[in-house]
């Protein structure tokens, strides 16, 4: 996401493209197959309550030589509870939980606050809820917030390309690629195709499917000594 404009990207420290060395045979698939696939994908979900990988984030852009990449964890549960945290110890996390999300900088002792749902306005709203877009709860929900643009198959893996349907959320980004292992329709990776050219990529590993998570885990409440700042806020 946008360094400058779009301030939540900053979290992520994950952009650009992420192949293993090597000869990828790339075919792209039929009309037909793509519902298949995507029918596949989102009964996978009907299984799925809670979830954490580690992940690889790169960040790409076009005024760098040289892709920024890190490491990190993820976690999930439904129906929208998320937390992000890029570096060991925590460098950024990214914690959303009801109808707010927190991008918390803990060596900074900032953190910005912002509104989603029903609190959130134009094409920030669209744009903070496509960061749920590896996790859809049916086709409905889908088809509301995406276009597929094409589906291809790479060593194993299905890439799936999706456009926002919202013009709004299209001002910011582009497309959405979601990867998905063929072996089960598990979360393999994702990636942001920003409007300013850049991408913001996720490869998950060592996935862990419906593990026990505290309630704390997507917890947080702004220590006296933080900074806490509303970006969005007019």
């Amino acid at each position: 996401m946008r360094i400058s404009r779009f301030p939540i990207c900053q979290l992520f420290h994950l952009r650009g493209l992420f192949v293993a060395a090597g000869w990828l045979t790339i075919a792209t698939v039929q009309g037909a197959d793509t519902n298949t696939v995507i029918n596949g994908w989102l009964t996978a979900q009907t299984n799925l309550v809670t979830w954490q990988a580690d992940l690889f984030q790169t960040r790409t852009f076009k005024t760098l030589t040289q892709p920024l990449v890190a490491t990190g964890r993820v976690w999930f549960a439904r129906p929208n509870q998320f937390r992000w945290e890029i570096g060991s110890p925590a460098q950024t996390l990214a914690l959303r939980r009801a109808d707010e999300l927190f991008v918390i900088y803990p060596r900074l002792k900032r953190a910005e606050r912002y509104p989603l749902g029903t609190n959130a306005t134009g094409r920030w709203r669209d744009a903070l809820d496509l960061l749920e877009t590896g996790f859809p709860s049916n086709r409905a929900e889908l088809n509301a917030r995406f276009r597929v643009a094409s589906l291809t198959e790479t060593n194993g893996i299905w890439q799936l390309a999706l456009q926002p349907s919202s013009t709004a959320a299209r001002r910011m980004i582009l497309e959405v690629r979601v990867g998905l292992e063929m072996n089960g329709f598990s979360l393999s990776s994702t990636e942001l195709v920003f409007a300013d050219g850049s991408r913001m990529r996720n490869d998950f590993t060592n996935a862990v499917l419906n593990p026990k998570l505290e309630a704390a885990v997507f917890d947080w409440k702004p220590p006296p000594d933080f900074k806490l700042v509303e970006p969005l806020a007019r």
